[in-house]
Order: C-alpha cells, then sequence, then structure tokens
C-alpha cells in the first residue's frame, strides 16, 4: 500500500474520533443567543464516516466502531445522570409535600441539586473531550486504543 493511501485511512480513521466533537462549535453559538439544536450530535459525525468508509478499509471500520461505541455509551451514561437526577427532583417535591419544608429550603436542595447535575454533565462533557483527542492521535499514528468504560455494542 502506498504511503499516501495509508495516510489517508489514518486520517479517517481519526476523523471517526474528532467527528465525535461536533457538537462543540454548536454549543457555543447556543452560548451567543443562536438557537440550534443539537441532540446526539456526538453519535451522528462518527456513525456517517463509518458507514461511508467502514469498507475502504479495516482500520476506518475499527476506529468507526471504537467511536461510536463509546459515544453511545457516554450517551447512555448521560440519560442516567439526568434519570437520576429527575427522580431527586420528584422526590424532593414529594417531601417538600408531605412536610413543613419552607420554600427557602426547597431552593437551596434544588440548587443543590441543580449544581450537582451539572458538575456531573460537565464531567462527562470533558471526559469526552480529553478521550476523544487521545484516541483521535493514536488512529492516527496506527496504535490500538480501546475507550474505558465503554459498552461494546457494535463488535
Amino acid at each position: 500500500m502506498r504511503e499516501q493511501d495509508n495516510k489517508q485511512i489514518r486520517i479517517w480513521a481519526m476523523l471517526c474520533h474528532l467527528s465525535a466533537l461536533l457538537w462543540i462549535p454548536l454549543a457555543l453559538l447556543v452560548l451567543l443567543g443562536i438557537p440550534v439544536y443539537l441532540p446526539l450530535l456526538n453519535l451522528l459525525g462518527p456513525l456517517i464516516i463509518w458507514r461511508w468508509k467502514k469498507a475502504q478499509n479495516p482500520w476506518i471500520d475499527f476506529q468507526g466502531k471504537e467511536a461510536l461505541n463509546f459515544q453511545l455509551s457516554l450517551t447512555i451514561y448521560t440519560l442516567v445522570v439526568i434519570i437520576i437526577s429527575l427522580f431527586l427532583v420528584f422526590t424532593t417535591c414529594g417531601i417538600a409535600l408531605t412536610t413543613d419544608m419552607t420554600s427557602q429550603q426547597l431552593e437551596i436542595v434544588f440548587n443543590t441539586l441543580i449544581t450537582v447535575l451539572g458538575i456531573l454533565i460537565s464531567l462527562l462533557m470533558l471526559l469526552q473531550l480529553v478521550l476523544v483527542v487521545f484516541a483521535a492521535i493514536k488512529a492516527y499514528k496506527g496504535q490500538h486504543y480501546r475507550y474505558p468504560f465503554t459498552i461494546r455494542f457494535l463488535q
């Protein structure tokens, strides 16, 4: 195989990982007040590249599956955090209705829950950023890397 072909394969393998970060520039637009709909964008980039290029080379196929498995796992972990948070909010509301909890106490509890949720989601986003960049570098170098804490949906 020619060196140029090998380099293109490594670039596509790297893009399988990096495309999961497409949500970041769009999230910045949201922060600037420009409404953008962002659900599951972390899955769309790797899925498109993997489906388009997987038949071209086994390395692209492997890296695309690895990127998708990690992004699917991360999405599930985020949903679990959100579901647990909602459960805690509803439980707190139930406790507030059945006890003499003041509005100030309720506000403190809700602010604490929102802070904890924000911290957990931020940690998951930071974890995604660090691990995706690390995996992309490894893929470009032609080195095998498996994301930690990943459910292997695609084999």
